[in-house]
């Protein structure tokens, strides 16, 4: 196996937990917060896509699929680049508002689709680049390919834990 068949695998794999955490929830048990105050299935599985969104846009070195279209009011959200859930306080995860499961999977398949392009195109070499010079050590395509996995993957278990406990 080739490291953009590895890539490719390990990703195709996200979709059918995105999939399995938000089928057939309706749009108030995707808002439920278990314990009436921690993360809510819909915050989960947006937050994993626009952190995927946004670091593979800029990867990319293009626009991010949120800010196109309505896609962000989908969520009740502005669209704002900067706006991925990172440091969201309880008040802030209440309000990301999924209006529905298809519009979590709907922006999922979307930003994978982006991934997935991207992500067989590459060859063993182009993830020793340097894509973040902010970390000591400097961030490799690499490691930040790896990052956005685990995050997306971290999360997307988290969401079908909360899914359960609905």
């Amino acid at each position: 196996m080739n490291v953009t068949e590895l890539l490719t695998e390990a990703y195709g794999r996200l979709p059918d937990l995105v999939r399995t955490a938000v089928h057939g929830l309706t749009a108030e048990q995707l808002r439920t917060a278990p314990a009436g105050h921690g993360n809510t299935v819909g915050w989960l599985v947006w937050h994993l896509t626009r952190v995927q969104d946004s670091h593979i846009a800029e990867l990319l070195g293009e626009e991010q699929i949120y800010l196109a279209g309505d896609r962000a009011s989908r969520f009740g959200r502005k669209p704002d680049p900067d706006d991925t859930g990172y440091g969201h306080s309880p008040e802030d995860v209440a309000a990301v508002r999924p209006e529905s499961a298809e519009a979590l999977t709907d922006y999922y398949r979307a930003v994978h689709d982006r991934t997935v392009a991207y992500v067989s195109g590459l060859t063993a070499e182009a993830l020793d680049r340097v894509v973040d010079e902010a970390w000591d050590p400097p961030v490799t395509l690499g490691v930040r390919l790896v990052s956005i996995l685990d995050d997306d993957v971290q999360h997307a278990g988290q969401a079908a834990y909360v899914r359960g406990l609905l």
